[in-house]
């Protein structure tokens, strides 16, 4: 049977009201008599609930937000979209950074469950599906961002990244470009696999064939942008151009072909994915591919809301956005003689 607080009390000897200062940390409760609460919570395996504090309606008023990446700038322009329409609405975000770390995901996932969120916004440091089908089986609502996990389920709102990767490498090929290498993200993931993909698809449709060794596989960090690319700036023949995976690889890029003596984009053309901040910031400007990412956030809430709300049911929806391409100053034709 469910443990109560009432349970705590009587196993510790002590009232209901003294339980709950303990827990909430509020008020004042002697140190021993602090010691014999939590250890008669521990002991019953009790855990707290924000539903069972006062709630009204069975609502908590709150969501979780899953990313895996606080320090990769497009996170944080989700999670002001998401923000925006959560503080209309009147709700609270709890933001869960996990690092790319599945364990700490889960960990994140299960803490979420403990405060009985109204619902979750999820983007996976993987494509397993496990914390999703966990927090499904407790009656939480998910929408997925950023992600394909085909669950049907749960809503989705992402960019469509074949198109954009499609988008990014025709505008390569179409400055005479021939030699293009791919520095792409996480292979685990399917936004990774649709970028390498739709550079795939962009080469074969302009009869350029495709060589194993032109994609390098990494992270979506800045570090693994430069590390990748030394790689792929060793090839014989070099390459001319480089489509990255997301922005802060392509910004790992630059920095690898300037350290090679290459000049960008005399020597380099370079393509990124994401359109952050920075893209515009630096000099020369990069040459991206733009998915509205806060716009993205307010929708997976709209979303996420709707579903708190009963005002949509049944199968999972998508929500898909059409990129963008963004030239700027990486890219440049390339002369027939170089």
């Amino acid at each position: 049977m469910k443990v109560t607080i009432r349970d705590v009390a009587r196993r510790a000897g002590v009232g209901v009201a003294t339980v709950s200062r303990v827990l909430n940390g509020s008020g004042y409760v002697k140190a021993e008599t602090r010691e014999r609460v939590l250890a008669a919570a521990a002991e019953l395996g009790y855990v707290p609930s924000q539903l069972a504090r006062g709630l009204v309606g069975g609502l908590s008023g709150t969501v979780g937000l899953v990313i895996p990446d606080i320090t990769n700038p497009f996170f944080p322009l989700i999670t002001r979209g998401v923000e925006d329409a959560a503080s209309e609405a009147g709700y609270t975000v709890f933001l869960c950074n996990t690092d790319n770390d599945p364990g700490l995901e889960a960990h994140d996932v299960q803490k979420l469950r403990e405060r009985r969120v109204d619902g979750v916004i999820f983007v996976g440091t993987t494509e397993r599906r496990e914390s999703v089908d966990r927090l499904l089986a407790d009656g939480i609502p998910v929408v997925v961002m950023d992600r394909q996990l085909n669950h049907a389920d749960v809503d989705t709102v992402l960019v469509d990244n074949l198109a954009g990767a499609r988008a990014a490498c025709r505008h390569l090929i179409g400055l005479g470009h021939r030699r293009i290498a791919h520095a792409a993200g996480h292979r685990s993931t399917r936004t990774g696999q649709d970028r390498c993909q739709g550079y795939r698809e962009a080469l074969e449709e302009a009869g350029i064939a495709f060589d194993p060794a032109c994609v390098a596989w990494g992270d979506f960090t800045y570090e693994s942008g430069y590390r990748v690319c030394q790689v792929l700036l060793g090839l014989t023949p070099r390459p001319t151009a480089i489509f990255a995976g997301n922005d802060l690889i392509a910004l790992g890029a630059i920095r690898a072909a300037e350290d090679a003596g290459l000049a960008v984009p005399d020597d380099l053309s370079v393509v990124g994915f994401d359109d952050i901040q920075m893209a515009a910031l630096v000099r020369p400007g990069l040459t991206t591919v733009r998915q509205p990412a806060r716009e993205m956030g307010r929708m997976a809430m709209t979303m996420l809301l709707q579903r708190i709300r009963g005002e949509a049911a049944g199968p999972g929806r998508r929500h898909v956005y059409q990129p963008e391409l963004i030239v700027r100053g990486t890219t440049r034709r390339r002369e027939p003689h170089a």
